[in-house]
């Protein structure tokens, strides 16, 4: 029996990281342009080996997103990256995106944490207009700073919530931090309305989840993937209706499971948790939007209603408007409806 297309498929794209999305020919572009020496995991060795099952794995995976953000230089370094973005996400079937980024990573560079985040929400509605693609963004703290950073930029968050900004999250090592220090960060961003979405289930496990369910009241969490091993929290999840942001070839690389076929994605489908596919940073991984769903249907041998079904949850996962989840809902039953080539 023959598979329908994958990228004909609609999607919307929950968790995709700013410099992680940066395509590798532009950042050997950008990087030859000024003349910026790269190591060889991010040029001949591409895409790198990386582990985090320990913090050297990590502090290695972590300099070599720094090295990617460095390329950064100007405005229009800024407007290529959010552009091609798009254009890969539409080249892979994506109708909507909610893209996540730390401000106070390019802030020293572009004029503090205000400039870089209008900048960026004008790269958003440009690349909206070139591309058609529904964007929006999510501001996230990076749990290795201050809790304070955190609420700083919460505080940037609520400001701009309307107006291109949907969600709030943290990120970066999940071992590293305090999560309990971060709640007034995240109630600051509750009370102007937005998504709460921290990583959480990745680098550890079910009774991490529990700490971010109590003390940030998320309505999804980054990964989350690892609620699995634990069938009451899994769950309280499904129950509660947090929606969790599975990156498969994230988790292989780095070192959450040991191959594809370890992703424990039939166990919560069969739980029925609301998991929306995302590429993490494709930079890194060497891996985009509709690759996440071809290597779920060859590990677990996945029908088209369950790609399908995966689909769907991902827009009705996102704070994408109701016009765009409504088409892209018709849309997606009529790629199942379609016969199989």
């Amino acid at each position: 029996m023959g598979h329908r297309e994958i990228v004909g498929l609609p999607k919307a794209h929950l968790h995709l990281h700013f410099t992680g999305s940066m395509r590798h020919g532009t950042l050997l572009d950008l990087a030859a342009r000024d003349g910026i020496s790269l190591p060889d995991s991010l040029v001949t060795d591409w895409p790198p080996e990386l582990s985090a099952a320990d913090e050297k794995g990590w502090f290695r995976f972590q300099r070599l997103y720094d090295v990617a953000r460095s390329v950064l230089r100007t405005p229009d370094d800024v407007r290529r990256l959010v552009l091609e973005a798009a254009e890969d996400d539409v080249a892979d079937g994506g109708r909507w995106m909610e893209i996540q980024v730390d401000p106070s990573g390019y802030a020293a560079r572009f004029g503090g944490i205000t400039a870089f985040t209008d900048l960026v929400l004008d790269c958003v509605r440009d690349a909206t207009r070139r591309t058609g693609l529904g964007i929006a963004v999510v501001i996230a703290a990076n749990r290795t700073r201050h809790p304070l950073d955190a609420r700083t930029l919460a505080r940037l968050a609520s400001q701009y919530a309307g107006r291109g900004v949907v969600g709030f999250g943290l990120s970066n090592d999940e071992r590293r931090g305090s999560t309990d220090d971060f709640a007034g960060a995240f109630r600051i961003a509750e009370r102007a309305g937005l998504l709460l979405a921290p990583h959480a289930g990745e680098l550890r496990g079910p009774d991490h989840i529990r700490q971010v369910l109590d003390a940030l009241g998320p309505q999804r969490l980054g990964h989350g993937v690892r609620c699995a091993e634990d069938p009451d929290l899994l769950d309280r999840v499904v129950q509660a209706g947090i929606a969790l942001e599975v990156c498969p070839v994230s988790n292989v690389a780095l070192g959450v499971y040991s191959d594809l076929t370890s992703v424990p994605l039939p166990e919560l489908l069969t739980a029925g948790a609301t998991v929306a596919l995302g590429a993490d940073d494709p930079l890194l991984f060497g891996s985009r939007l509709a690759g996440q769903y071809a290597t779920m249907r060859a590990a677990h041998d996945l029908t088209d209603s369950d790609l399908a079904r995966l689909a769907r949850m991902s827009f009705e996962a996102s704070r994408a408007p109701a016009g765009v989840k409504a088409a892209a809902l018709a849309d997606i039953d009529a790629w199942l409806a379609a016969p199989v080539a």
